[in-house]
């Protein structure tokens, strides 16, 4: 056993066998794994222990103490995972905003937005947030798309660095956001690059060795409030056509966004909204790339099979693998008795691969119907508010990829995201 920076994990083995004892999903080198690794060790948890218990997750060296806490279960059944997301008032999204652990004031402070709050307040903000989604501003929105997508791919064909994150995958939904929250582009370096942060859980690729991973998504979050703080107090006075002038001029029966709603919500967009389509992107050329025969079958015909396959794309990458809620009262649920309190994590990763909800869930098909997946969250309140929007961008991108260049390939594997939140690419090598 060797000590990393979020607690003690084993040293790596190829593993496709497992025992529920050897699985471990708060050793972060779980989560190092292959995909394959990992599917196999959620088919076990599905199959032997679907609702399974584990200690809290400890975080290394930062000079901000977060105690491990008593831990919590994870429910990996579809059924399961629909049902706590069918009832928030028993699993409440507030406590402890999203993490394993109950984080400190300071940090709750900027990633406190929608994602963690539950009514009356996450009704309120739902409101005024959706009221500023009204039909011509998403109509704008939903123009723009094809605009980048095509900026984005010619400056990939002619100046390309050959890794398709950093191509496409990260800048085409960055700049959809900040085009639509009126973020100027000056400012796209450094979105992209705090949001990397907050979303690393401390891979060494984008949070150095030596920093200290609590400060630097402190640090991180500060940034990105700070840009959406100063944008939205001069569009109060100087608004034009974006969301940020329709969030912060918003009145719902007298309510508006304070400038800490307004700036979690931005650190929720440039984080989970940008991230999930990036991560969706990236996994589709890699799985496109694994899986030729759905590949021909998407260019011989992808206005018929744009919907089912942007959905499958969705599925099979599971851009966000949990989200934690935590128990208002006692409770049972599937047999199983929770206590007032604890916490469990709702794995969307494996509800996606379920065999009794999936036939051949381990299978690419871009046709799949019908396809009932929780790559958006599940049934209940905090279904993503911006579904539609990802689809959009991930129908969009993928119609021009193989319109234009459709020997679009990977080349080599691709790099992961040492996440156990985020099924990130960090990299993909390819070419067209």
């Amino acid at each position: 056993m060797t000590s990393g920076r979020f607690g003690y994990h084993f040293a790596m083995t190829t593993q496709l066998d497992w025992r529920p004892d050897d699985i471990d999903l708060s050793d972060m080198e779980f989560w190092k794994r292959p995909w394959s690794e990992r599917e196999a060790a959620f088919a076990t948890l599905r199959r032997e222990r679907p609702i399974s218990k584990y200690d809290g997750v400890v975080v290394e060296g930062s000079a901000i103490e977060i105690p491990p806490g008593p831990g919590y279960y994870a429910l990996t059944r579809h059924r399961d995972v629909a049902e706590a997301s069918r009832h928030p008032e028993i699993f409440l999204s507030g406590p402890g905003a999203v993490s394993q652990m109950d984080l400190p004031p300071e940090m709750v402070e900027y990633f406190s937005g929608m994602i963690s709050t539950d009514n009356p307040k996450h009704s309120r903000l739902r409101r005024i947030v959706s009221n500023a989604f009204n039909p011509r501003n998403v109509r704008s929105i939903e123009e723009s798309i094809d605009l980048v997508a095509e900026a984005t791919i010619t400056r990939a064909r002619q100046g390309g660095t050959g890794d398709f994150v950093t191509d496409v995958a990260a800048p085409f939904p960055l700049e959809i956001i900040c085009t639509m929250m009126g973020v100027p582009p000056s400012e796209y370096a450094t979105v992209l690059r705090s949001s990397n942060v907050i979303l690393a859980m401390g891979d060494p690729d984008v949070v150095p060795a030596e920093a200290d991973p609590i400060l630097a998504v402190l640090e991180a979050g500060a940034t990105l409030t700070g840009i959406m703080e100063e944008l939205g107090k001069y569009r109060i006075d100087n608004p034009i056509d974006d969301i940020t002038s329709a969030l912060v001029n918003a009145e719902i029966e007298s309510e508006k966004l304070t400038q800490q709603e307004l700036a979690s919500f931005f650190v929720l967009l440039v984080t989970a909204g940008n991230e999930t389509t990036r991560t969706a992107i990236a996994h589709a050329l890699h799985a496109l790339s694994e899986h030729p025969d759905q590949k021909a079958r998407l260019i011989e015909d992808y206005e018929g099979l744009a919907k089912t396959a942007t959905d499958e794309i969705v599925r099979w990458a599971s851009p966000v693998i949990w989200m934690r809620r935590t128990l208002a009262r006692d409770h049972s649920l599937s047999g199983f008795e929770f206590k007032e309190g604890e916490k469990v994590l709702l794995m969307y990763n494996s509800a996606n691969r379920d065999e009794e909800a999936f036939e051949d869930p381990d299978v690419f098909d871009v046709g799949r119907h019908p396809n009932d997946h929780f790559g958006f969250g599940a049934p209940g309140p905090h279904f993503c508010l911006g579904a539609h929007l990802a689809r959009r961008e991930i129908t969009v991108m993928w119609r021009k990829l193989l319109a234009e260049t459709p020997s679009i390939h990977s080349t080599d594997a691709p790099a992961q995201l040492a996440s156990s939140f985020v099924n990130g690419i960090k990299r993909l090598p390819y070419a067209f």
